[in-house]
């Protein structure tokens, strides 16, 4: 694994031993491997001393099966086979994103009203599938775990494997979204028709809520400003916390214990994404460690380049159609041409990956080979580890 020259190189063991770092937020774009790399940072900081926890908002549960796990949901478990020579502890956890909204509902309203919210359709749509849902709950609980680390002792290191999203710090914006979303002002528009008669009802159709409207008729049918009511008569004043869970949650995202790490492939359009959550990252002011490129070909013969090996290749293939080639030639000759293949791979990656640094100076980067197989158990999250804690190599 080999960095960009004049790049400098991001000291993953630095980060992680670095007893300020609480929170370690991996991003990027959707198969660039973030889950792996969540689950080989878990593993390496808790090898190194880290009381760890690991929360991935992955659907496939590739983590579970890389940790030795039979399943992962919304409760932290204890990885086993971990070297706890040096004090360390891995824990891992999916979210489960309704059980984690029911938590919301269950800590800031009384038995009573938690259990007309959860039993109230609308909330039970809100809950499971409205757009931004589980991006915010993702939040909600990094901010729980955040909370109960600082209260208890129980881990002193988070790594988060952020949700798969087209648009590439949806993330970010959920708290904002969410809050505005269920804060009181739109509650009270909600309220509205109860309170007054139809005519008023009409005026706030006009003041705005329309499109909001449309939204929930969508999810909800017919029922839904019944059901709305009754859900927000039930709530009281409680989402008015929202707004500032969420932006506690923000400031949690920007604080200096946080570190933003971009996930991305050696590829052009991953590249292109990883470059869009720098800059975002950069006008958000939040602290970015810096970048991993992931599943980077390499090869051992850099002097034979593919247009060479090609070459080399077609000679021995054309002495073979003439008679005079050999069977030692003709393995030769595929041995050459699948060289070239790797070789012309290799550098595609190197290119790609020379534009991004050129684009983004001083963005600390390290490189990870590409893995012969699929990692699949704690020796292969050991040896991502390895390799994100190697530059150079």
């Amino acid at each position: 694994m080999t960095t960009q020259p004049d790049v400098r190189p991001l000291r993953v063991d630095d980060l992680l031993q670095n007893p300020s770092t609480g929170i370690i937020v991996c991003c990027g774009s959707g198969g660039v491997g973030k889950t792996t790399t969540a689950a080989a940072l878990g593993v390496r900081a808790a090898e190194m001393g880290r009381n760890v926890v690991v929360l991935t908002i992955d659907p496939a549960r590739r983590l579970a099966q890389s940790l030795g796990l039979s399943e992962l949901d919304n409760t932290p478990r204890p990885v086993l086979g971990i070297d706890t020579a040096a004090g360390g502890s891995l824990e891992a956890m999916m979210l489960d994103m309704k059980r984690t909204f029911d938590e919301v509902v269950l800590n800031h309203s009384t038995p009573e009203k938690a259990e007309q919210i959860l039993a109230n359709p609308f909330y039970q749509a809100l809950s499971s599938s409205f757009a931004g849902t589980q991006e915010y709950m993702a939040m909600e609980k990094l901010s729980q775990l955040s909370a109960q680390a600082a209260e208890e002792g129980t881990w002193d290191l988070i790594v988060v494997d952020t949700p798969p999203s087209r648009s590439a710090l949806d993330f970010l914006d959920a708290p904002k979204r969410l809050g505005s979303f269920l804060d009181g002002r739109f509650i009270r528009l909600l309220m509205a028709p109860a309170r007054a008669g139809g005519r008023a009802y009409l005026k706030v159709l006009t003041g705005g809520i329309t499109m909001a409207t449309a939204v929930m008729s969508k999810l909800l049918g017919g029922q839904m400003l019944q059901d709305v009511q009754t859900f927000v008569a039930a709530l009281d004043t409680m989402f008015g916390g929202f707004r500032q869970r969420a932006e506690q949650t923000y400031a949690l995202l920007k604080d200096s214990r946080t570190a933003f790490v971009v996930v991305a492939a050696p590829e052009r359009d991953a590249l292109r994404e990883a470059s869009y959550f720098v800059d975002r990252l950069d006008q958000e002011h939040m602290p970015l460690a810096g970048v991993i490129v992931n599943r980077v070909q390499r090869l051992a013969a850099r002097g034979l380049t593919a247009a060479r090996a090609d070459a080399a290749a077609e000679a021995l293939g054309e002495a073979s159609q003439a008679g005079t080639g050999s069977a030692t030639a003709a393995l030769t000759e595929g041995l050459l041409r699948v060289h070239a293949d790797l070789a012309e791979t290799a550098e595609r990656h190197h290119g790609h990956t020379a534009r991004f640094t050129a684009g983004h100076p001083g963005i600390p980067l390290t490189e990870v080979p590409a893995a012969a197989q699929d990692i699949h158990d704690l020796d292969g999250l050991r040896e991502i580890g390895r390799a994100l804690a190697t530059p150079g190599s």
